[in-house]
């Protein structure tokens, strides 16, 4: 299939696509031995040779955006040597090889982003581009006020001051407490560490959305491919950062829906 020369050299990680349009320009890529020099130009991946400053492109295997629901009692690895079931036992029909972006604990439920763009990967772990990563929690017992502003303000871990979180209190029973917690940092347990630190003991931890994406009806164990708007999306904001201005960063909390509430036996 022919696409821009532009596209293609962005999908190949060789600069954007602004980017590869002055590459393009300077007389720099060449299709089948033919020098483009002028934007507009298609060529068809499979079937033509690129090569950029006289190198052939790499263009590597398709590549492919997974949405899963993590269960809780898998490891975020491809390996384990332990033994312990890994996602990527969850995606055997996935038509690449692709890995995790950040990590979900054992412990932990929900939504993982998985790909074999490494780029994209790469920015959106980044923490300067401040990827929101919102969170269902159900803790034990009650919790005050002064919890919930200490969760927002920032908690002292061993490894310093958590970022400022939308932290909301969702609802109570007489045995737990459910609230959310958005926050845009990436660290090691890093919800749970923040819950313990202040008091709270963690019972049940989902997290529902990242970045825009979310759960939507999936069940533990179940994936989708993200659709072509909405990888888009995800590079657009992976390529946004604090720096870009604007307004502070600000994540939105979560809600708890009803399928979330109907479950039984918590991890």
């Amino acid at each position: 299939m022919e696409e821009r020369l532009q596209k293609i050299l962005s999908q190949a990680g060789v600069a954007s696509r602004r980017e590869a349009e002055g590459i393009i320009l300077e007389g720099r890529v060449a299709v089948n031995g033919e020098v483009v020099s002028e934007l507009g130009r298609k060529a068809d991946p499979e079937a033509d040779s690129i090569t950029v400053d006289g190198k052939k492109l790499n263009l590597g295997e398709k590549r492919v955006y997974v949405l899963l629901y993590k269960p809780v009692g898998y490891v975020t690895t491809m390996k384990d040597p332990q033994g312990r079931p890994v996602v990527s036992d969850l995606l055997k029909s996935v038509p690449a090889r692709v890995y995790p972006v950040g990590r979900l604990d054992y412990n932990t439920e929900g939504l993982l982003l998985l790909t074999n763009d490494g780029a994209l990967a790469h920015a959106l772990m980044h923490p300067s581009h401040e990827i929101d990563k919102g969170y269902l929690v159900r803790v034990g017992g009650h919790v005050s006020e002064s919890q919930i502003q200490r969760l927002s303000e920032g908690v002292r871990l061993e490894d310093g001051l958590t970022a400022p979180a939308v932290v909301t209190r969702v609802r109570e029973s007489a045995q737990n407490s459910w609230i959310s917690i958005t926050i845009h940092e990436g660290r090691y347990r890093q919800v749970r560490r923040m819950c313990e630190a202040v008091g709270l003991q963690v019972v049940r931890l989902k997290r529902s959305r990242y970045d825009f994406l979310e759960i939507g009806e999936l069940k533990p164990g179940e994936y989708r491919l993200l659709s072509a708007e909405e990888v888009r999306r995800l590079k657009g904001d992976a390529a946004k950062g604090p720096s870009s201005g604007g307004a502070p960063h600000r994540p939105r909390p979560e809600r708890l829906k009803a399928p979330f509430r109907g479950r039984k036996n918590p991890a």
